[in-house]
């Protein structure tokens, strides 16, 4: 069989699951615009739109295993825009006043949490060690997806059941989802420092043997 010849940084940032981030990436600022208009009509826009972005997230990666276009500008953009996605629409939710002080906090939490850990493997990358996301890390991702979502739609809506009807607070189910991920960022958050000391002390203990 033969090898799959190297491709270069410009012809990976072409190929069709990178542009598909790329469009993701793109997607943010409207996902944000139609936000801005706060109407019932403009914020049930922002969630189709954001649902877009859910689904050009997994059909990119897997475009990218079945086309065997697995690259490195891609294993960097891919986290990348699911990260900008969520800080962002966290952030301007946050600005537009839709969260209340606890919501903020969290908020400022998850920000502080991502910065962190990006910068923990970042580190870790130039040691050598390879972080990667745990059942925690990933746990929390699909808990914020869900609690943007909802907390995007806000409004209460009637839920009709044939003989009764419910009233479902969306906004409020999506802090308490928010609040939920929030345990998991820090859980895993732990997790990484575990795992970046473990790594490095291995490293170490590897080091001194060969001396």
């Amino acid at each position: 069989m033969a090898k799959k010849p190297k491709s270069t940084i410009r012809q990976d940032a072409i190929n069709l699951p990178n542009m598909l981030t790329f469009l993701r990436i793109g997607m943010i600022p409207v996902v944000l615009w139609l936000m801005h208009d706060g109407t019932p009509r403009a914020n049930f826009w922002a969630a189709i739109v954001y649902i877009l972005t859910a689904v050009t997230d997994a059909l990119d990666g897997w475009l990218a295993r079945k086309m065997n276009l697995i690259s490195v500008l891609g294993k960097f953009l891919d986290p990348l825009a699911d990260k900008l996605l969520v800080m962002a629409t966290l952030v301007f939710m946050a600005y537009l006043g839709r969260l209340p002080m606890l919501g903020v906090v969290a908020v400022i939490i998850m920000v502080g949490r991502e910065m962190s850990v990006t910068a923990l493997r970042t580190i870790a990358m130039s040691e050598g060690v390879v972080m990667a996301a745990g059942r925690s890390g990933k746990d929390k991702t699909a808990l914020q997806m869900a609690a943007i979502l909802l907390l995007i739609l806000q409004h209460p809506y009637e839920v009709n059941f044939f003989f009764t009807s419910v009233t479902a607070d969306l906004g409020e189910v999506g802090l308490w989802l928010l609040y939920l991920s929030l345990i998991f960022a820090i859980t895993s958050a732990g997790e990484y420092v575990a795992l970046f000391v473990d790594a490095v002390e291995a490293k170490e203990q590897r080091l001194a043997d060969d001396d």
